[in-house]
Parts: structure tokens; sequence; C-alpha cells
């Protein structure tokens, strides 16, 4: 098996680029089914879910608008616990239907927060796609209605999730090796 060496780790494949792209076509049309005639706005969290967010959206076969927000939970390769707000939301979202595309969701605190924030600005709808979702690792009761794999509680990168900034541009995604 592949491994690779980022800063002073070692990862190895444990999600193929073929996998993933099945699995999110799969989540593109079960959204397309869902929101037909809805107009969806994909409300993409940076950094991690750029590049989910726009194979999501390629693979979309209804209307629908993309935005992004960052926030910031991490720090090298484990959460704060902290959710900080860098980048906010521009868009009226009064009576629109708003998918949180989300790289990963692992104690479910960001998201819980997120959709508390923009439950104030009266969107007909919240819902939370996650291209990964760690369910031995979520610390609150949260709904991803659209997920495109569970995975253990291990350390990853590639795909858009990044180790120190490093590895995002990684086709297919990488597990630590300890």
């Amino acid at each position: 098996m592949e491994t690779i060496q980022i800063k002073d780790k070692t990862f190895r494949v444990s999600i193929a680029e073929e996998k993933i792209k099945k699995r999110v076509k799969a989540v593109a049309e079960q959204i397309s089914r869902d929101m037909a005639g809805k107009n969806p706005l994909l409300l993409g969290v940076l950094n991690g879910a750029f590049i989910f967010a726009a194979d999501l959206m390629r693979e979309m076969s209804i209307p629908c608008e993309i935005s992004f927000v960052k926030l910031a939970s991490y720090q090298g390769t484990t959460s704060t616990g902290k959710v900080k707000e860098v980048m906010g939301i521009n868009e009226d979202l009064a009576g629109r239907h708003v998918i949180i595309v989300e790289d990963i969701v692992d104690t479910g605190l960001t998201m819980k927060r997120m959709i508390e924030q923009l439950g104030t600005r009266n969107p007909a709808s919240v819902s939370v796609c996650a291209l990964l979702v760690k369910p031995e690792k979520l610390k609150v009761d949260l709904d991803v209605k659209y997920c495109a794999m569970q995975i253990p509680n291990d350390f990853i990168v590639g795909y858009g999730l990044d180790y120190d900034q490093q590895g995002r541009g990684l086709r297919d995604i990488y597990t630590v090796v300890e």
C-alpha cells in the first residue's frame, strides 16, 4: 500500500480516488432529488471542503448556488473544541434552502454552532452534507442528512483535508500510520 511522508508523519492510502468520486456522485444525486425545484445554496466550509464542494456541485443535476464560510477549530492534528468564525456569509438566507458542505464531521461542535448561527437568519431549511463522518467521535446529537462516508477516528489528509496546511491536493485520502 502506498505511503507518503508529510512533515513528521507517515500516511497510507485509506480511501482511493475512485471510491471518493463514486460516493460524491451518489450524494449529489440524493441532494438533486431532495432539492428539485428549490435552488439550494451550498455553503462550503473552508479550507477543507473546497474540493468536495466543487466536485459535489459539478455532479448535481439541479440549479444551485455556492458560497463559502471559513471557520477554524483545529490546531495541528486535534480539534481545539472552540470554533472561531473567520469569514462570514454575505448572502441573504431568508427563505433559502441551505446545505452546509463540510469535509469532515468529528465532534460535531463546529456544525452545531454553525446551524445555530444560520438559524437566526431565517432559512427555509438547513441541512448538513459531509464527505466524512466519525460517528464514534461525535459529542453532540447531529443530523448529517447527506454523508458520503463514515470513517473510524483516525487522522487523515487528502482531498482537501490537511496536516498543517499540507496534503490538501492529494487525490486519495490517507490515514496516519502510528
